[in-house]
């Protein structure tokens, strides 16, 4: 992990991306007014619960939401030094794949099951990398040895369907980072594996990210799998990011009581419990957000101004954010 790598310069800043969706029951906005930001060879992790937001944030800044009936409301993508809400869908063909590239939760949905993986990593380099389908072949064949995928020759021609769980989303990632991109959004990349070949996805990519400098956005529901790789955590809830802070920080000072509900869900080694501690209620309908801060229903401490005034994103120390009253002021005169 780099840690000093966000002080250096933002690869990625998204600022106040909203994104909406036309629905039979009204309008949805599973995406409002979020920010952060990624530095060069940072590893992001984004939080929360299912339903918060996270894969739809991470669609957006791909271009990726379908319109109609999704359409991005506001805001700004900055990659690069570009803004990719401005590009046309042409330019975005362009940058998909080559400049970012995302790995999604299930590969068996990912890669088309009548196409040899050979095919579908070679058609990618080819068109990014404007080379001939011989040095495409190598290159592909030097992507899976790269993943760890043993006779990478010959796996070439496999099916999708003739390899294990662990082994498609290997060739995945190798699809993924074919053309070197710069960012690397991986979309809950080892939920659908077991335990042992999660381990082994996860140091996979934290390899690789050593070798290719790439920065990552890693989006996941395990406070466990970013304790591991990240070197700063956003905590979404509700559409909205709820804290924000490095790793270390966020794990051992955490302020946000969703934050600390999803800390204190994890079972720990040392301990013995009859049961693992929960975070009561549900997330909240997305046609019906409670007024006044969105966590308040589930919030033990909610207040009544938590009832009926929502709470900005502010900086408690730096580089730790929170959207919560009852943050509190800290000794050296910021706010914790």
């Amino acid at each position: 992990m780099n840690q000093s790598a966000h002080e250096q310069r933002a690869l990625l800043e998204v600022e106040n991306l909203t994104t909406c969706f036309d629905t039979e029951d009204g309008l949805v906005t599973p995406v409002d007014s979020v920010s952060f930001s990624i530095g060069l060879g940072e590893t992001l992790g984004l939080v929360g619960e299912s339903g918060c937001g996270k894969s739809v944030t991470s669609l957006s800044i791909m271009r990726l939401i379908p319109t109609p009936p999704g359409r991005i409301a506001s805001g700004r993508v900055i990659l690069d030094g570009e803004d990719l809400l401005k590009k046309s869908v042409h330019e975005m063909d362009e940058i998909r794949g080559c400049k970012a590239s995302m790995i999604f939760q299930e590969p068996m949905t990912s890669l088309n099951p009548v196409f040899t993986v050979g095919n579908q990593i070679i058609e990618t380099i080819m068109r990014h990398q404007k080379v001939n389908k011989v040095d495409a072949r190598a290159r592909a064949v030097e992507m899976l040895k790269l993943v760890g995928i043993p006779s990478a020759e010959s796996r070439l021609d496999d099916y999708p369907h003739q390899l294990s769980g662990g082994m498609r989303q290997r060739v995945m990632i190798a699809m993924s980072l074919s053309c070197n991109p710069k960012l690397l959004i991986a979309d809950e990349p080892t939920t659908a594996l077991d335990v042992t070949i999660q381990a082994q996805i996860l140091e996979l990519l934290e390899s690789l990210q050593e070798q290719l400098g790439m920065s990552v956005l890693l989006i996941t529901h395990a406070l466990g799998v970013v304790a591991e790789v990240a070197d700063r955590v956003a905590v979404m809830y509700a559409g909205q990011i709820v804290e924000e802070a490095d790793t270390e920080s966020l794990f051992s000072s955490p302020v946000h009581p969703y934050t600390l509900g999803l800390l204190q869900s994890i079972p720990k080694l040392d301990e013995e419990r009859d049961r693992l501690q929960t975070i009561e209620g549900v997330v909240p309908n997305p046609l019906k957000m409670p007024a006044g801060c969105r966590f308040h229903p589930r919030c033990a401490h909610a207040q009544e101004r938590c009832k009926v005034e929502a709470p900005a994103l502010r900086a408690i120390a730096d580089g730790h954010n929170v959207r919560c009253w009852l943050a509190n002021p800290s000794p050296s005169g910021g706010e914790r």
